[in-house]
C-alpha cells in the first residue's frame, strides 16, 4: 500500500484568523509546487472539522535529505517568509517492514 520512506505528518496553525483564506490558498499553491520536487511523492493538504485555524500536511519523502532539501527550495522559503502559519507539533515516521507488521516498529521511528 504505502512504500517505505521518510513521512511527515505536521499540524499548522493559522498565526492571524483574518489570514485563513490566503494561508489556505497559500498551503495550496506549496503542496503543488512541492510535488514537482525530486524524492517527494506525498505532500497533502488536510483542514481540521473542529478547527478552521488548523491544518495537516501529510508528506513522504524517499529520504531524511529529501525533506530537508524541501525547505532550501524558493517556493518553500517564500511560503515560509510570508509568516502565515506556525508548526504546533510534528512526528516523522516510515512504514514498517513486513506488511505493517509492528513488532518491527520502535519508539525511534517518531521523530
Amino acid at each position: 500500500m504505502f512504500s517505505q520512506g521518510y513521512y511527515i505528518t505536521a499540524e499548522l496553525k493559522v498565526k492571524d484568523r483574518a489570514n485563513i483564506r490566503t494561508a489556505f490558498e497559500s498551503l495550496q499553491h506549496l503542496c503543488e509546487q512541492t510535488l514537482q520536487e525530486p524524492g517527494c511523492s506525498i505532500f497533502q493538504l488536510h483542514r481540521c472539522l473542529h478547527d478552521e485555524t488548523r491544518f495537516l500536511l501529510w508528506e513522504r519523502y524517499d529520504s531524511e535529505e529529501d525533506y530537508h532539501a524541501h525547505f532550501q527550495q524558493p517556493h518553500t522559503q517564500a511560503y515560509l517568509k510570508r509568516d502565515l502559519t506556525e508548526i504546533v507539533q510534528h512526528f516523522a515516521s516510515d512504514v514498517p517492514e513486513g506488511r505493517g507488521n509492528l513488532s518491527n516498529a520502535t519508539a525511534s521511528s517518531f521523530g
